[in-house]
């Protein structure tokens, strides 16, 4: 369906250019997003940050989203976890090693680039695809508490289940949802790309790294 992410961030790019030039602020879900949330910026004459937001993760199952949480403690949980009988403790623990690392990364990120307010913005935020849809919640629910003027969820493709989530848990808001595929047969994300590359922290460095110099040619030329 899309030969890898930047392909899936040009098509995503081409739905979202009725806010070409409208100084947009489209924030990437790391890791796989951010390359994505790059292009699309570029794309759309806008400005470029990261969403700072982890997936909550299941003691028995920790390549599973029980939840997630943004980089300011906005919360969700799945409507399941009751039937999970999970400790209040396991959870407070998980959340709190989760900001943890939001936390180091985020300083991390700001000796390169400054982050930027959503106050007033248009926000678009993006992410590669949504298995369960938990991280692309609490960004959106976490990003509304800063008053931006409009906020678009954007990606490529999403599991009907997890579409059907986002729609239900950020009715109150979210005003656009552009998600290009919603394959009725939904295994995961990465079936939908012919290339899948797992992207790491010091890729996500340079990627911030070669931003900042294209963001400041761009101004000295000006």
């Amino acid at each position: 369906m899309f030969h890898d992410r930047l392909d899936a961030a040009r098509k995503l790019a081409m739905s979202l250019k009725e806010y070409k030039g409208k100084n947009v602020l489209v924030l990437g879900i790391p890791r796989g997003a951010v390359p994505m949330a790059m292009l699309i910026a570029e794309e759309l004459q806008g400005e470029f940050d990261i969403a700072m937001v982890r997936k909550l993760r299941s003691p028995s199952h920790p390549e599973s989203a029980i939840g997630a949480v943004d980089e300011h403690g906005w919360t969700y949980l799945s409507p399941y976890i009751g039937d999970m009988k999970i400790d209040e403790k396991f959870i407070a623990s998980e959340k709190y090693l989760q900001m943890e690392t939001m936390r180091i990364r985020r300083e991390q990120y700001q000796k390169i680039l400054n982050a930027v307010s959503p106050e007033g913005r248009i926000v678009i935020i993006v992410d590669d695809g949504l298995a369960t849809g938990a991280t692309m919640i609490a960004a959106l629910q976490g990003v509304a508490k800063f008053n931006p003027q409009k906020i678009i969820c954007a990606v490529p493709v999403a599991s009907p289940d997890a579409f059907k989530k986002i729609k239900e848990a950020t009715l109150d808001v979210v005003d656009q949802v552009v998600c290009l595929e919603k394959p009725l047969y939904f295994e995961a994300v990465s079936q939908y790309y012919e290339n899948f590359d797992q992207i790491d922290d010091v890729e996500i460095i340079s990627l911030l790294k070669e931003y900042k110099h294209r963001k400041e040619s761009q101004i000295s030329t000006h």
